[in-house]
């Protein structure tokens, strides 16, 4: 129960959004009945201390959240955040979901050769992209969001300069081929080494 329990800990805090017992299950590879339990011992044992993390559960989905007695400090650290301006890799990374939108996390990552999980919650937090669940391919995907196109005083996504040449571009159709396939191998292949330890 204490692994079952560790890793649902460690999904929660990484998830970007609510996740009910039965998406624990799959992503687990455990029974749902066994993960629910899990899943109400974490959120007792948070509600039971007091610390700077809570766990939200709402319509039988469960979240990790600062807590209220820490909102001061947490607004004034995302005021910061969403307020200065954007850094280098921040404004690549805008630029690529812009250009190629609706694009995965792994294939934005694939074609800047680095991790964008950092960089992609300060642009969500900002509001100038936001994350859809793309079921055809099973995977969150990043588009940009009105309030981009407003910062930028533009009316449609295609006024951008050479959006039609950087939008379709053959190399780089062939370079992201199957590039969500692998990471969700590459995840679950993480998960079974995990298991197995």
């Amino acid at each position: 129960m204490d692994e079952i329990k560790n890793k649902i800990e460690s999904l929660l805090f990484i998830s970007h959004k609510p996740l009910s017992g039965s998406e624990v299950a799959k992503i687990v590879d455990a029974d749902k009945i066994q993960v629910e339990e899990a899943l109400e011992k974490l959120f007792t044992d948070y509600s039971g201390r007091a610390g700077g993390i809570v766990i939200l559960k709402l319509d039988g989905k469960y979240q990790m959240a600062t807590s209220g007695a820490s909102s001061e400090i947490v607004s004034k650290f995302i005021k910061s955040e969403i307020t200065g301006e954007l850094t280098r890799p921040s404004l690549e990374t805008l630029t690529i979901i812009a250009y190629r939108g609706p694009i995965s996390k792994a294939e934005l990552e694939l074609i800047r050769g680095v991790n964008c999980s950092l960089i992609l919650r300060n642009l969500l937090m900002r509001g100038l992209i936001e994350a859809k669940d793309d079921k055809s391919r099973d995977v969150f995907v990043y588009s940009i969001t009105f309030d981009f196109l407003k910062y930028l005083g533009l009316e449609r996504v295609e006024d951008l300069p050479d959006f039609e040449k950087l939008n379709k571009n053959n190399n780089l159709e062939k370079l992201l081929v199957g590039v969500d396939v692998l990471s969700k191998t590459e995840n679950e292949i993480n998960l079974n080494d995990q298991k197995n330890d």
